[in-house]
C-alpha cells in the first residue's frame, strides 16, 4: 500500500478503511457543500447536487469578467517589454495606465518584479504564471511575434478568418 511506503511504517488496512468511513460520514453532513464520492476505483471530493446551481452561477459570472481594451493593451505592452515601469507603459500608450495596472494586479496577471535603477526607483512590472495559464501558453516565447499579424487580418477573439 502507498501509505506504508509513504510513512515507512505498516498501517493496517482496517485502520485506513475506518478512517475513510469516518470521513465519508463526516462530509455527508449538511455543514459541508461537498462530499466524498467513490469514482473510478478511487475517491473524489465533489460538490453536493444542492450546491451545483449556485456554483454554476458563480462560475458563469466570473467568466464574464473580461479584460477591457485598455487593460489588454497595457497587458500586451507589459508582456512584450517586461520588466517595464508605469511611465514607460504610459509613454507607449500615450495615456494614463494607473487603473489598468491596478486591475491587472488585482487579477494577478501582472506583478511587481522589483525596482528600476532610474530616478525615483519606479516599480517594474512583469507577467505572472496566472497570465500564462489565462492565455494558455507555457513561456513568453510562445507569445505571437509581430510577423504573426498581418495588416488585413482582424485580430479579435471569436472572429473567423476569411
Amino acid at each position: 500500500m502507498c501509505m506504508n511506503e509513504m510513512f515507512n511504517a505498516e498501517i493496517p488496512e482496517e485502520d485506513v478503511e475506518k478512517s475513510l468511513e469516518a470521513l465519508l460520514v463526516k462530509y455527508e453532513s449538511d455543514h459541508y457543500p461537498f462530499q466524498i464520492y467513490k469514482l473510478g476505483g478511487g475517491y473524489q471530493f465533489l460538490t453536493k447536487p444542492a450546491y451545483q446551481a449556485s456554483i454554476g452561477i458563480y462560475l458563469k459570472q466570473k467568466s464574464k469578467k473580461r479584460l477591457s481594451t485598455s487593460a489588454l493593451e497595457t497587458l500586451a505592452i507589459i508582456s512584450y517589454k517586461q520588466p517595464i515601469t508605469k511611465s514607460q507603459i504610459e509613454q507607449i500608450r500615450g495615456v494614463n495606465c494607473e487603473y489598468a495596472i491596478h486591475k491587472l494586479l488585482e487579477k494577478e496577471l501582472i506583478e511587481m518584479k522589483g525596482k528600476s535603477d532610474g530616478v525615483g526607483k519606479p516599480v517594474l512590472y512583469g507577467t505572472t504564471i496566472k497570465f500564462m495559464e489565462y492565455f494558455g501558453i507555457n513561456s513568453l516565447s510562445d507569445l505571437p511575434t509581430p510577423k504573426d499579424f498581418s495588416q488585413n487580418q482582424e485580430n479579435e477573439i471569436g472572429v473567423e478568418e476569411k
